[in-house]
């Protein structure tokens, strides 16, 4: 991946299930990973594919030390509504994943905030 980005791969093409690289780096890939397409500049809210943002990718799979390198490189917990889940703390509430609710809790996420297939987090 290093050598795709020093070349000039697009970061922020975007298609097929996970959206973008970042996406499915969130879901699950590595943090290393996610760390060199932020910093080639892939925007960390972008919206696409089947899980929305890549905090919400990140929030479904579980993915903890992703979630909180998208929480400290800006990714909005409450953003627009989109993609299967909604929000990320309705992808948390869905899969279960307590520490990862709390974490976007402590981030400002809003419990009552509605969209996606689940409507709410009490919902999910």
């Amino acid at each position: 991946m290093k050598l795709l980005l020093e070349a000039g791969a697009d970061v922020q093409a975007q298609g097929g299930e996970y959206g973008t690289a970042l996406h499915l780096a969130a879901k699950q890939g590595n943090s290393k990973a996610a760390g060199w397409l932020i910093n080639a500049g892939a925007d960390v809210n972008a919206i696409e594919g089947e899980y929305g943002t890549a905090l919400q990718a990140a929030s479904v799979g579980g993915e903890m030390d992703k979630v909180r390198l998208l929480l400290n490189y800006g990714a909005d917990v409450n953003g627009p509504a989109c993609g299967t889940y909604g929000h990320p703390l309705q992808a948390a509430a869905f899969k279960g994943n307590e520490e990862i609710f709390r974490l976007l809790l402590d981030h400002g996420a809003d419990v009552n905030a509605i969209g996606g297939g689940y409507c709410t987090a009490l919902q999910a």
